[in-house]
């Protein structure tokens, strides 16, 4: 008879085969209430699981990151039965869990529209409000085949088809719907009390152009109706953050059909991108780093051997001249940099050598997955790679590490978390090689203080990593720096350097970036400040403008003396109104607005007002001066203006 062990380390023993549930409720009746799963010896189970034999057994609940997953789930299968009691000729495919909530593919005659939504959404709060009992059961895969065909669902009965033939189909069913899923599910669809659906999209059957485009809906689900509102406030502040809509309002950049996923740079957001260049040369030279420039384009030869045309060539462009000779436009950094390591004989004296290039890259990604600067096939990383002995990782790992934290401190991201992430199934080099890669970096990340989440088979293909993932404005998540252990690439593209006994030896390879990819970050640093960029990265940091047109030389004089002390400043001399002018460039984000009126001139002044619309009061041109310098120093500290 089972013997349950609880978390707590206590038992709890029956004379008789038990379900989850009963469990519950035999530790008490609001656990039972709460219970939404199980965890029978790790595996995510439903309440209604039969435990017959000795198990550890944890309940989940709402409080439990599973239990919101659980309740995801569900909310998926309360959709597909919405949509079919109100659309019975729709079909349904499939309807998984995502980041923040679900999606379900739907075929269907016409398009959904949004009033369709709004009516799907209603249904689904009826079903959850008549708390129906959610059932599993097996079903032979070829019987559960007949039986989705029976019911006209023909893209379920192909997905089961495509099941190995002895692998038996569980089936949920709620109410009068059945459907096809692994599980596990809420005990009943009363459990699910807080859900939205969101928007509609296409999508491909089985995400192949080939096929014929379904229709996606998209919700979100949690445990309860402050989470969900707290949620869709973020949702909100996100569209008003969203860095396409800030970089046309600010005039900052733009994308076009002519060439999809590259950026054209205007004046202004070319004027933050260098910034953000100068700034990390600048890091970077300090930290030791010597910076470098390799081709863009090289011959395939080189990518074979490193061993990304076998791994990465899906995503590579690749171009062959008249004589047939196959180049590769460089998608990664690393292959150029060991080309310049060797180039010359270099001793263990050298060690650590740091090489460091802002180096423009192409990756082909799908047309689908283009998202302004968030993904493009052409962008810019500020990599580095570090040649060095076995025994100066650990030292040059905690060197980077904190390097890393504190650039992203200066540029406002405080909560920046870490992920280990080890060998993928896809990979080069042996395996008692990557345990050396592996247990290397894990110590030095000990010897960093780093705590790190493990975010297993997600290394790169050469070599284990750390990753950085920045916490924003409005609590989402970026993964933006990256250092990674490499024993591999240097030994397959021949770098060696001459030891103390002058033997040849393969050197270690440190590949770090920190802002990754840099119209990304410039992207997530748009988003993160809501387009009010800090004093020292803005493309424009103050205007100076007059009441009329009698002070257009003082204003002309102010901003030449300012520009001459190297701020980025311009004058506003337009026959407006001056409160036309404030307005104006308060929505351009400007960080300071000078207005000279008669009285400032005489007094040689300058009124002055920041962004957020506070009056700071008459200065002289040389105690603002004084201000703007201070804040442009101020890097990754609270402005003035603010």
């Amino acid at each position: 008879m089972p013997v349950v062990t609880l978390p707590d380390g206590s038992e709890r023993r029956f004379d008789h085969p038990v379900t989850v549930e009963a469990v519950a409720a035999d530790i008490g009746a609001g656990l039972r209430k709460a219970a939404l799963a199980g965890r029978v010896d790790g595996q995510l189970v439903d309440t209604s699981h039969v435990i017959d034999h000795d198990v550890s057994l944890s309940i989940v609940t709402e409080k439990d990151p599973a239990g919101l997953e659980v309740i995801r789930h569900s909310t998926a299968h309360l959709l597909a039965q919405a949509v079919k009691q109100l659309f019975p000729e729709a079909q349904v495919t499939i309807g998984p869990v995502i980041e923040d909530g679900f999606y379900y593919d739907f075929a269907y005659q016409r398009p959904f529209t949004p009033e369709d939504l709004a009516a799907i959404e209603m249904r689904m709060a009826e079903l959850a409000k008549a708390d129906q009992k959610v059932t599993r059961r097996l079903m032979p895969r070829d019987e559960a085949v007949t039986f989705f065909k029976g019911l006209g669902e023909r893209y379920k009965a192909e997905i089961i088809a495509s099941i190995p033939a002895n692998e038996p189909i569980s089936l949920y069913g709620q109410g009068d719907w059945v459907d096809l899923c692994r599980g596990p599910h809420v005990p009943s669809t009363g459990k699910l009390k807080a859900f939205k659906l969101t928007k509609l999209a296409g999508a491909y059957w089985r995400g192949d152009p080939r096929n014929e485009m379904l229709q996606r809906i998209y919700g979100t689900a949690w445990a309860d109706k402050k989470q969900l509102e707290d949620y869709l406030h973020r949702l909100e502040e996100a569209e008003k953050r969203d860095h396409r809509r800030i970089g046309k309002d600010l005039d900052l950049f733009h994308l076009q059909e002519e060439a999809p996923g590259a950026v054209f740079w205007h004046p202004k957001g070319w004027r933050v991108f260098q910034n953000l260049i100068q700034y990390m040369r600048e890091r970077q030279q300090a930290a030791g780093y010597e910076e470098v420039n390799a081709p863009e384009l090289m011959d395939a030869s080189l990518w074979k051997q490193s061993g990304h045309l076998e791994k990465f060539g899906e995503n590579m462009f690749l171009t062959q001249t008249p004589d047939e000779r196959l180049y590769a436009i460089k998608p990664m950094n690393c292959p150029g940099h060991i080309q310049i390591f060797k180039h010359g004989l270099r001793s263990y004296r050298e060690l650590p050598v740091r090489f460091s290039e802002f180096g423009k890259v192409h990756r082909y990604e799908p047309s689908g997955a283009l998202h302004g600067l968030m993904r493009v096939r052409a962008f810019t990383q500020d990599d580095a790679h570090i040649f060095i002995t076995e025994d100066q990782i650990t030292e040059e790992c905690v060197a980077v590490t904190r390097l890393i934290l504190e650039i992203y401190r200066d540029f406002g991201f405080e909560d920046v978390r870490i992920k280990f992430a080890d060998r993928p199934p896809k990979r080069v080099g042996a395996d008692e090689v990557w345990d050396r890669a592996e247990e290397a970096l894990k110590a030095a990340s000990k010897a960093a203080g780093i705590e790190y989440i493990l975010n297993p088979g997600e290394g790169a293909f050469y070599g284990p990593k750390l990753e950085f993932v920045l916490r924003d404005a409005i609590g989402r998540d970026w993964q933006c720096g990256t250092v990674q252990v490499d024993l591999n690439l240097p030994g397959r593209l021949g770098a060696h350097y001459v030891d103390e006994t002058s033997a040849k030896r393969t050197p270690v390879m440190l590949h770090r970036a920190i802002f990754g990819s840099l119209e990304r970050f410039f992207a997530i640093l748009l988003e993160h400040h809501a387009g009010r960029l800090p004093v020292w990265l803005a493309p424009v940091q103050a205007v100076v403008m007059g009441i009329t047109d009698r002070q257009d030389e003082y204003v002309r004089s102010v901003t030449e003396t300012l520009k001459n002390q190297q701020f980025r400043v311009e004058s506003d001399l337009r026959n407006e109104k001056v409160g036309f002018k404030i307005r104006e460039h308060t929505l351009q984000r400007v960080p300071y607005l000078l207005v000279a009126g008669d009285k400032e001139v005489a007094a040689n002044l300058l009124s002055v007002r920041s962004r957020s619309g506070k009056d700071l009061g008459t200065m002289s041109l040389e105690s603002f001066s004084e201000r703007l310098r201070i804040e442009a120093e101020s890097r990754g500290r609270r402005t003035l203006e603010d």
